[in-house]
């Protein structure tokens, strides 16, 4: 729609030198064409000394007609020639008041008469109404001109804004499909960046970019056709600004590209450090390193200050004077042209009103190449900002399902599970254990020993490279990731709050959970002790990450949290590992009501806390080396009973 309400309101706009030229050479100088006399009265007579004359394109096919005369101007002065004019050219008035007409090739004189405005106004009279009609039409083309020009714009943009919105929702939905591996080694500065930044650059693209290019390719479109119509010799001349404007953006194109990869990139760092600074804002600040971390967002500034003006050096140097140097070249072509024409005779001289509307559209036909060259830098910045963007798009993730499934009985089995971050590093080799419906198994172990990546397993954060991992006999990889998270719930370490309401944190915004269930699940967990405080109780907002709340709060929060979706499967990842005595004790009264009904995975440093674990496994550099319950571990006397031992106090660490 856009594309065809562009057209119309350009071919109206390019109608307006048609006009022009129609109003020159018909209703101006038209009165230069031989005039005849006739004795017919009619619109298009004048009376001149008692004589009827109508001007030669006026007399109908047929139409009697008498002798010839001319009306021709000289300078300011129009005068009457009561005779034929043989060939017109070069006027002057000689020293006896005759015309003299030099053709070239020969120099005529005629008896002339001067009018007087008067009379002058006599002859004019006659072409006023074809004038007042065409201003007319031309004033009602300004006016469609201005309607479609309107409507266009406002179509592209809007499908412009729809491209973009629909774009961005593709990116934030193809992050939810992400797998957790991705993030790894991307900083979230580097994600914002290409949801935020990039798509705003490609928005750019077609608001801006593809409007103008649009706009500028049917403009120079409808400007050749019109050359083409006016001198068909001198259209093809002016032909040859195509192939420059061609090879221009492709010259342009090659260094810019270049730039912008490195500007878009060193944004990408940029937003980044600034996310970093302000997540670890209190580390920072707590070791002085606020004169480091500026530095590192220096160097980066630096980068882009310094390629910014590479690419606004070579915006000088390829913009608006290139575009004066091709019109020069035009407009030179077109005085060579008209020059020649005119010195090879009468018969090829142009009219004036041919000669105003080529200057007009040679002076509109640099218009849009002006336009055009000016979004090089934005169509530049919009192709590598949509590479990266189709390059996050492009990642393969996992469709978000929106199956259902029964809830587990939670008998989740690992059969002999290798799995490796990195390839060939393995950091779980040969995992085996069976967790029974509604056991508790805990997994201890020193730091990097595994105990979170089996976690990550199970959710299916990560996929196993060998062995299988089996929820009541179901092999986990055959089963929609977001299905099988159904029914399983986790606390983790460092709980994460999102902003909003500690009741909108408990039930995150799920219709199935009622305000009745949130509040059962924090009394439950024994948070309305913790919380009874707060001004406006379970409607208390939280900021981003809950900063305003204790880590007790936030652990306490995140329990009931799992409470309220009643999972069948239930990981707590070091859930109590910075949480104060107090808080613990409340916490170690709650998880008696959590873990009912259902199988409970522990991750604990605090070997305190899983004591009546069914099934404890003590893990190794990725390996199980100790499995039982907790007095049959003790009397092992091996890695665990060390373990319990030092954390009691009762012996030193080895070193």
């Amino acid at each position: 729609m856009a594309l065809i309400m562009l057209s119309v309101a350009v071919g109206t706009d390019l109608a307006g030198p048609f006009i022009a030229k129609r109003i020159i050479d018909v209703h101006i100088s038209g009165i230069s064409k031989p005039w005849y006399t006739t004795g017919v009265e009619g619109p298009y007579t004048v009376a001149f000394e008692g004589v009827l004359y109508k001007r030669a394109d006026h007399f109908a096919v047929n139409e009697a007609h008498g002798g010839e005369v001319r009306v021709l101007q000289v300078g300011k002065d129009y005068y009457f020639i009561a005779e034929p004019v043989k060939a017109d050219g070069l006027r002057s008035m000689t020293t006896e008041g005759r015309i003299s007409i030099d053709s070239g090739t020969n120099v005529s004189t005629y008896p002339a008469r001067r009018l007087n405005t008067g009379e002058l106004f006599r002859f004019f009279e006659p072409e006023f109404g074809g004038l007042i009609r065409l201003c007319g039409f031309y004033l009602g083309l300004l006016v469609v001109s201005a309607l479609f020009s309107y409507g266009q714009r406002y179509f592209l943009q809007a499908s412009a804004n729809r491209i973009i919105r629909r774009m961005r929702t593709d990116v934030f939905g193809q992050i939810n499909r992400l797998p957790i591996r991705y993030f790894d080694n991307l900083p979230a500065g580097k994600v914002v960046s290409r949801v935020t930044n990039d798509t705003e650059a490609i928005r750019e693209l077609y608001v801006t970019v593809l409007a103008n290019f649009f706009t500028g390719t049917i403009y120079m479109a409808g400007i050749f056709l019109a050359l083409f119509l006016l001198d068909v010799r001198l259209a093809a001349i002016c032909l040859f600004i195509l192939p420059l404007l061609v090879l221009w953006i492709y010259v342009y194109g090659k260094f810019a590209k270049r730039y912008n990869r490195i500007i878009r990139a060193a944004v990408s760092e940029i937003n980044g450090i600034v996310n970093e600074s302000i997540q670890g804002m209190p580390i920072i600040k707590a070791f002085r390193k606020e004169k480091k971390m500026s530095n590192e967002f220096e160097a980066f500034n630096t980068e882009l200050y310094k390629y910014q003006n590479k690419l606004l050096s070579l915006n000088s140097l390829t913009g608006h004077n290139l575009v004066g140097v091709l019109r020069n070249l035009a407009f030179l072509s077109l005085i060579w042209y008209f020059g020649g024409m005119s010195l090879s005779g009468p018969e090829h001289v142009i009219t004036l009103g041919v000669m105003y509307a080529f200057v007009d559209y040679l002076n509109r036909l640099f218009n849009p190449i002006v336009n055009i060259v000016n979004q090089l830098p934005n169509l530049e910045t919009a192709l590598v900002s949509a590479e990266r963007v189709f390059e996050l798009l492009d990642v393969e993730g996992t469709d978000v399902a929106d199956g259902k499934m029964d809830r587990y009985q939670g008998h989740v089995r690992f059969d002999d599970v290798w799995f490796a971050y990195k390839e060939g590093e393995y950091v779980l080799k040969g995992i085996s254990f069976e967790a029974m419906k509604g056991q508790t198994v805990a997994f201890v172990g020193h730091t990097g020993s595994g105990k979170s990546s089996i976690m990550n397993l199970l959710f299916r954060f990560y996929n196993a490279e060998k062995g299988a991992i089996t929820i009541d006999g179901m092999d986990v990889n055959r089963l929609p990731q977001q299905t099988l998270r159904e029914h399983m719930g986790i606390v983790l370490q460092d709980p994460y709050l999102f902003t909003g309401t500690i009741a909108s944190n408990v039930s995150l915004d799920d219709p199935s959970i009622s305000r009745q269930q949130v509040e059962a699940a924090l009394e439950a967990v024994g948070a309305n002790r913790l919380l009874e405080h707060l001004p406006q109780g379970i409607d208390e907002p939280v900021i981003e990450k809950g900063s305003t709340l204790s880590s007790g709060q936030r652990q306490l929060i995140s329990f009931a949290r799992a409470l309220a979706f009643n999972p069948a499967i239930l990981i707590l990842d070091e859930a109590t590992s910075n949480i104060d005595t107090e808080t613990e004790t409340v916490i170690q009264e709650a998880l008696e009501v959590v873990k009912k009904g259902r199988t409970t995975f522990v991750i604990a440093h605090r070997l305190s806390t899983i004591k009546s674990a069914d099934l404890i496994l003590v893990l190794d550099r990725g390996q199980i080396v100790e499995r039982g319950s907790h007095d049959s571990l003790m009397s092992q006397r091996g890695k665990y009973y060390q373990m319990y031992r030092i954390q009691q106090g009762e012996l030193l660490p080895s070193i």
